[in-house]
């Protein structure tokens, strides 16, 4: 078995990895003489800023996914991939798949971040994370599994634990997660599940540190926070969990939580590869590169999304936010570095431009911070719809989750409250 790539006159990039940095890359050397290899798990780009509306019955997974063959359609010299990636070896200048081995002249590594469970068994065993369409889907029969089996729970203790769901995690993710069961709670599941009682239901969204969207403003977490305490959401902060055994939240404090979900949404880690010297690694599983985003330890090979971090910028000490705009931008920046290069010509460094911020908590409720203006409310709310309605992959796309949102702000009726049964594969949104 090989992965069938014809030898050419011309230099191979190969990419891993189709998420928002990789596919940016991909567009931007559309018309560069290079062959160009793209090798994902998945056939698909999936959206990850929505994948909380697939857990919460808002979309559909197809609505946020888009297959990688029909972006790319017509395009010369491009070869697409379904393998998962091995190991690399630098001194070789190959890497090795589970559908054989690869030579390259430019590697490019952006296989973005998966969840961080910071050294936890049980918490990665027992909880519900939300990194990829088949986590999301899983969440999703989940979440309405525990609500069959809440009526036919032999005793009020059992009841609550299946009606219970405590969230880990203040950043976007979990607030926008907490805002979109609240309103599951107050307005649809009391329709479906009439002989229970939803008022005795908790939603505990629980934050480390002291305040929520710590990349935001103060004012934009004050605000976030009193949106979700209007709709009920209890929150918890400085605290930390400790534990999970599928039943009971175990806290530092010692309080326990009984729950039978745990959502996840407190870290992100890189999704590595064998093969990189271990110097190569910086905090959080991100690979330390230069702000060409050439590895620092191989500069043969190029870093680009959730998985770099440049170490030579000042104004991000830390590496650059892990989201969309960063992982675009420098794909972006690297595709026209690469075409220097097979020119001869010297690179340009990548420099961020931060175009904001944004959070939506529920219907005409949001946070949003631009460069020079800040908003919240209603307005901030729809720009939050028009910015992400304008991010998805595809005319088609666009439209049916136009229709969606459309249908769900007048009639309060998510129609896709299904149970599907999916995979248990927790690997399944690593490139």
């Amino acid at each position: 078995m090989s992965l069938n790539i014809p030898s050419s006159p011309l230099k191979r990039i190969v990419i891993i990895g189709g998420g928002f940095a990789g596919i940016e890359l991909v567009k931007r050397l559309e018309k560069s003489n290079f062959q160009i290899v793209l090798i994902d798990r998945n056939n698909y780009h999936q959206f990850q800023p929505l994948l909380y509306q697939v857990a919460t019955a808002g979309l559909e997974p197809s609505s946020i996914s888009f297959p990688l063959r029909k972006v790319f359609h017509d395009r010369k010299n491009l070869f697409i991939r379904l393998a998962t990636v091995k190991t690399v070896d630098p001194r070789k200048k190959q890497i090795t798949t589970d559908m054989g081995e690869l030579t390259y002249d430019f590697l490019v590594i952006a296989t973005g971040a998966g969840n961080n469970y910071f050294g936890n068994p049980n918490i990665e065993d027992f909880c519900l994370p939300m990194k990829s369409v088949t986590e999301s889907l899983r969440l999703r029969n989940a979440i309405f599994e525990n609500f069959e089996k809440a009526l036919t729970a032999d005793n009020a203790q059992d009841r609550a634990s299946y009606m219970n769901f405590v969230i880990v995690g203040g950043g976007p993710t979990g607030v926008e997660l907490a805002g979109a069961i609240a309103e599951m709670r107050n307005k649809i599941l009391p329709k479906d599940y009439p002989d229970l009682d939803f008022s005795a239901m908790k939603i505990i969204l629980i934050q480390s540190s002291d305040r929520l969207l710590n990349a935001m403003s103060e004012s934009s977490s004050e605000t976030a926070r009193q949106y979700l305490s209007e709709m009920g959401i209890e929150l918890m902060f400085n605290t930390r969990v400790l534990d999970y055994d599928g039943i009971h939240v175990t806290l530092k404090s010692g309080e326990p939580i009984s729950t039978r979900s745990l959502i996840w949404a407190a870290g992100i880690t890189g999704n590595s590869i064998e093969g990189l010297s271990p110097e190569s690694y910086g905090p959080g599983g991100r690979v330390r590169v230069n702000s060409f985003n050439q590895s620092i330890q191989h500069p043969e090979i190029f870093v680009i999304g959730d998985i770099a971090m440049i170490t030579d910028q000042s104004d991000y000490p830390n590496g650059h936010p892990q989201m969309a705009q960063p992982a675009i931008q420098q794909g972006k920046q690297l595709a026209a570095n690469l075409i220097c290069l097979s020119r001869n010509q010297s690179m340009e460094p990548f420099k961020y431009r931060d175009l904001g911020s944004m959070a939506t908590i529920g219907r005409n409720k949001a946070v949003v911070e631009l460069p020079k203006y800040k908003f919240k409310g209603f307005f901030a709310w729809l720009l939050w719809l028009v910015v992400h309605l304008r991010s998805i992959l595809g005319i088609k796309n666009k439209l049916f989750i136009l229709m969606n949102w459309t249908w769900n702000y007048f009639t309060y009726n998510l129609s896709l409250r299904l149970i599907i049964k999916t995979g248990n594969s927790r690997q399944e949104g690593k490139p």
